[in-house]
């Protein structure tokens, strides 16, 4: 007989942000709770930046176990953590923080996430890779530099505001074993030939302006081409179906969302993500 009691304690995990609401991932999270069987929770929490380190001293006091970042803590989060991994120091964002023996680690999986994408979804290996990011935001800050630590040979930013553009080309030339380049994207943006990955990493695309694509000029995208998009909702994006009709591959945004959720899951819990329920829980949510 098992005298021991059952325990009705859940781990938790979520993400601050605001505004938070319509957040997908507490989706494919659960579901990856609940396939390996784990009692853990994912919590949508809504917190005004002037609420932030409050936030962060609830995170301690109820023992959670981690928090996703997003719009407007990435950045604002880093003075009230412990510690920053390699990475999240480099690209001085956060997205994920880890409780790792009483102490708040932040990391940044968005990165890693693409990356994980490109080699699983779309079998391609970044390294030797020459790849053009359209945006400089910090999904552009996060992808580049993990594309660079990965390996590519050559990176180009192109982004309509020069500051923002040439202080990421300075960070990747200066902090990676990369070569990258700013180009000032004005008016329709031609693809530079030799280009491998072409990877939109702006909000150009984003429900519910689904019919938006960015200002390139279509007929430099070629069938040598891989063409990704970060907009997870809608996953076939016009921006995709445009370049796929000019013979272009094509890699969606879910599979990046599915990344470096599976990353944040195995951060967190130590189990492996099962990244096929994962995706198929977004799937059904984007109609995907």
């Amino acid at each position: 007989m098992n005298d021991t009691p059952p325990s009705y304690l859940s781990d938790l995990v979520g993400v601050f942000g605001y505004p938070v609401a319509e957040n997908p991932t507490i989706v494919m999270q659960e579901a990856a709770f609940r396939a390996k069987g784990l009692n853990w929770r994912y919590l949508n929490i809504e917190v005004r930046p002037e609420q932030l380190a409050d936030a962060v001293a609830g995170l301690r006091a109820f023992n959670m176990r981690g928090i996703n970042l997003t719009i407007p803590h990435k950045i604002a989060i880093i003075p009230l953590l412990d510690a920053l991994s390699p990475e999240a120091e480099l690209m001085g964002a956060v997205n994920t923080v880890v409780v790792e023996h009483g102490k708040l680690v932040g990391n940044n999986t968005d990165g890693k996430g693409f990356v994980q994408s490109l080699r699983e979804d779309a079998g391609m290996d970044p390294a030797g890779k020459r790849v053009v990011f359209l945006g400089a935001g910090g999904a552009a800050r996060a992808m580049a530099v993990e594309m660079a630590l990965a390996g590519a040979s050559h990176i180009t930013i192109a982004n309509r505001t020069p500051e923002r553009g040439l202080s990421l080309v300075e960070l990747l030339n200066e902090k990676t074993p990369t070569q990258a380049e700013f180009e000032h994207w004005q008016g329709d943006y031609s693809v530079p030939d030799g280009a491998d990955i072409l990877a939109n990493a702006t909000s150009i695309g984003l429900f519910p302006d689904v019919e938006a694509i960015p200002a390139i000029d279509l007929n430099s995208i070629s069938p040598e081409l891989l063409v990704c998009d970060v907009i997870p909702n809608p996953p076939h994006t016009a921006f995709l179906q445009a370049a796929a009709a000019h013979g272009a591959r094509t890699l969606d945004g879910l599979g990046m969302l599915v990344g470096q959720g599976a990353i944040a899951f195995r951060m967190w819990t130590g189990v492996d993500a099962p990244t096929d329920v994962m995706r198929e829980a977004l799937e059904e949510v984007f109609g995907g």
